[in-house]
C-alpha cells in the first residue's frame, strides 16, 4: 500500500492546492474514512503554524493540540466534518465546517463551543443490555438508553468530556440545514420538501436560502444549530 497521496486525486473536501506538488500526506486511519484530512495538513497548509511533518510531531508531543477534547499524538489522524480543533496554549479553538463548493475549512468558536462537537446520525442498532448504539457520520458511536427519538439523519451536539448528547435536532421539514457535498456545498438554509423516493433511488430535498433555493439529495445535507454557522462569533 502506498505511503503517498497525490495531490491531483484527493477529495475535493480537503483543503489544498491540486497543481503546486505532486504528493501530499496521506491520512492515516481513523474516522471520517476516505474523507478525513491529515491533521498535519491543517497545521501546515490552512493555519500554518508548522512547514513539515517533524514540527507537527514536536507539537504533538506537547499535547498542544486536542481533536475533539482529546489529546493527539499523530500528525497523520484524519481530521473531517464538525470535528473541534483546539490549541489550550494559544485560546484558539475552531470547528471543521464545509466551506463554499463542500471544501473543509476552519471557523474560529470560543472556548465554551468547543466543549461538544455536532454528528449526523448515520445508523442505529440495539445493543445487548438494551441501550441503542448511534453511528455518527465520522464513524463514532455513542450509547443512549432510549433511542426512540432519534433517527438517521437527525443530528446530534455530543459533548467531549463525557459523550452524552446534550441537543437533538429532528431532520425534518424547518430543520436548519448545510449541505455539505454535490454542487452546492456550503450553503445554509432551511428544509421545504423532503421527498422519499420510491425504489432504491435517494431521497431528495429541498431547501430555501436567502438568495433562493436548491434541491439536492438528503445525504447531502445536514441539520445544523444556527450556532454552529459562525454566524454567531
Amino acid at each position: 500500500m502506498t505511503k503517498h497521496q497525490k495531490r491531483l486525486s484527493v477529495p475535493k473536501s480537503w483543503p489544498v492546492e491540486r497543481k503546486t506538488d505532486v504528493f501530499t500526506v496521506k491520512a492515516g486511519a481513523g474516522p471520517h474514512g476516505k474523507e478525513g484530512v491529515p491533521l498535519v495538513v491543517l497545521l501546515r497548509d490552512v493555519l500554518g503554524y508548522v512547514d513539515s511533518k517533524k514540527e507537527a510531531r514536536y507539537a504533538l508531543s506537547e499535547d498542544a493540540i486536542l481533536i475533539n477534547g482529546d489529546p493527539i499524538n499523530d500528525e497523520q489522524r484524519p481530521i473531517g466534518m464538525f470535528d473541534i480543533v483546539a490549541f489550550p496554549g494559544r485560546e484558539e479553538y475552531y470547528r471543521v465546517f464545509p466551506d463554499e463548493g463542500g471544501r473543509l475549512a476552519l471557523t474560529e468558536i470560543d472556548e465554551d463551543a468547543a466543549e461538544s462537537r455536532l454528528g449526523k446520525i448515520a445508523g442505529k442498532q440495539q445493543v445487548p443490555g438494551g441501550d441503542t448504539q448511534l453511528t455518527l457520520h465520522d464513524g463514532t458511536n455513542v450509547l443512549v438508553e432510549d433511542g426512540s427519538e432519534y433517527n438517521t439523519s437527525d443530528s446530534v451536539v455530543v459533548d467531549n468530556d463525557d459523550k452524552s448528547i446534550v441537543a437533538h435536532f429532528p431532520f425534518e421539514e424547518g430543520a436548519l440545514v448545510t449541505a455539505v457535498s454535490g454542487n452546492h456545498g456550503g450553503k445554509i438554509g432551511e428544509i421545504d420538501a423532503i421527498d422519499i423516493t420510491p425504489g432504491s433511488g435517494p431521497n431528495t430535498v429541498g431547501v430555501s436560502t436567502d438568495d433562493d433555493g436548491f434541491e439536492t439529495i438528503q445525504e447531502y445535507v445536514v441539520v445544523i444549530d444556527e450556532n454552529f454557522t459562525g454566524d454567531d462569533e
